[in-house]
């Protein structure tokens, strides 16, 4: 039987995944007494909502979207909303706590780790794991530019993928290999800073 039928497909599986969902062990997170004091120093007011969400995404860093950190929170409150994870994202995000990843048309993931890394995207299977970022190379702007930061994504087949199958990724022929190169500084060699 296929959940799609008649208009309440997306609806029905919703509710199937948080039933069947609310069922797994689960563990409760409780954040230590120096991050709930980052988070008042930040301006945010530690809820209920708000400590389960950023427990989530400290729990398991695998950069959930907000509907995936949604059916996790649903595990230990019920009654929480889609509107709150939103909610309670946008906070965390607003005060640097967590940081939005955002690659190409895919829905927006979230990140706990704040130390200075990149995100390397499996082609295969959608994974998203943190990948060190080496800190050797500057690049030259245009004069007049002054960049403030800088997101690098890496995308090809991560180990699990690649030892199932040795072959390469559809479409033109790429590299495997993780980023040669290496980015350290934006430099402006006309800035006189």
């Amino acid at each position: 039987m296929s959940f799609v039928h008649a208009g309440r497909g997306l609806a029905s599986l919703e509710l199937f995944l948080i039933s069947f969902l609310s069922m797994a062990p689960c563990f409760v997170v409780k954040l230590s007494t120096e991050i709930t004091q980052q988070l008042v120093a930040n301006g945010i007011r530690l809820t209920k909502q708000r400590e389960e969400v950023f427990g989530i995404l400290l729990q398991k860093r695998d950069h959930p979207t907000a509907t995936e950190v949604f059916l996790r929170a649903k595990r230990h409150m019920p009654s929480i909303s889609l509107a709150t994870i939103y909610n309670c994202l946008e906070a965390l995000v607003d005060c640097g706590l967590v940081k939005q990843v955002n690659l190409d048309r895919a829905p927006t993931r979230f990140c706990a780790n704040l130390k200075e890394h990149s995100h390397f995207y499996c082609e295969r299977c959608g994974s998203i794991s943190d990948v060190a970022l080496s800190l050797n190379r500057t690049w030259d702007l245009p004069p007049g530019f002054v960049a403030v930061q800088a997101d690098v994504s890496l995308r090809g087949i991560c180990p699990r993928c690649s030892s199932r199958d040795s072959s390469s990724v559809a479409g033109p022929k790429r590299s495997s290999q993780a980023f040669e190169g290496s980015i350290s500084e934006i430099h402006n060699p006309d800035s006189h800073s």
